[in-house]
């Protein structure tokens, strides 16, 4: 057996322990977070935290459940206000979605008194806070948005789901997609993006790799592990809290052979 089969194996085979995982977490994440009460006229604002808030923001048909261990490596390194938001599975557009973030985004920072935020998005949440951060003036807001496995440029997979409209608009072509590739002058947000050889639900998997001449990209590739994994395994866990940490802005060329993570 050669080695490109022998590693799909054993990423196939974690991917269906995760999804085995994930399935019994699912029904914990149905509801939306409680957000802590907002201060009211005479209560003191929080301080700024040490570091900006986190915002993290799942997949496609899916729920804050899938951030449980994300939540946990996160949370134990450094001071870090953390919050999940649930957007509808019935949700038909992504930038209605990115709209709801931005209300979301604003209601952090007023609870916290930050500035701004960090957002971590896994799969389509990553494309819903690139629009937000893109089209809808989020780069004021999101110092540094990560994504993991999410189809920046469009990605062919499950053909026959294509019935679903927020599918479509993640094919590669689609409207949304064309809109992303737009000018983005002066956009202020840097970007993360984590992708992996082995996620079979980027098509290809390089579509997860974020391309933008205005944009201040980092891309960094995974090998070992498939889609499921990608917000699941302390590696990858390992270099989120790595580029949360960054404080200045990365090159604005990305790199996907000098920055790579490989874990086993």
């Amino acid at each position: 057996m050669t080695t490109l089969s022998t590693a799909l194996l054993k990423a196939t085979a974690l991917e269906l322990a995760i999804l085995a995982g994930h399935l019994l977490l699912y029904p914990t994440g149905v509801r939306q977070e409680r957000p802590a009460p907002p201060p009211d006229d005479e209560t003191p604002r929080l301080p700024t935290q040490p570091r900006p808030p986190v915002v993290l923001l799942h997949g496609f048909i899916d729920n804050r459940s899938v951030f449980v261990l994300l939540r946990r490596a996160l949370s134990g390194h450094g001071a870090r206000s953390l919050t999940s938001l649930n957007y509808s599975p019935l949700t038909c557009d992504i930038r209605t979605a990115a709209e709801l973030l931005g209300r979301h985004i604003e209601d952090v920072c007023e609870r916290t008194g930050s500035r701004e935020v960090d957002v971590v998005g896994h799969s389509l949440g990553g494309l819903i806070a690139r629009y937000y951060v893109q089209r809808l003036g989020g780069d004021t807001r999101v110092r540094t948005l990560v994504t993991l496995g999410t189809p920046h440029g469009g990605t062919r997979a499950v053909p026959l789901a294509n019935a679903h409209p927020i599918v479509r608009q993640m094919r590669p072509g689609s409207a949304l997609v064309e809109e992303l590739k737009r000018p983005a002058p002066g956009c202020r947000t840097r970007f993360v993006s984590f992708w992996s050889d082995l996620d079979h639900v980027m098509d290809p998997p390089e579509t997860a790799c974020v391309d933008h001449p205005d944009l201040r990209v980092r891309n960094v590739r995974v090998t070992g592990i498939g889609h499921l994994a990608l917000p699941v395994h302390p590696a990858v866990a390992a270099g989120i809290r790595d580029a949360l940490d960054v404080d200045g802005h990365p090159d604005s060329a990305s790199d996907t052979r000098r920055n790579g993570l490989t874990v086993a």
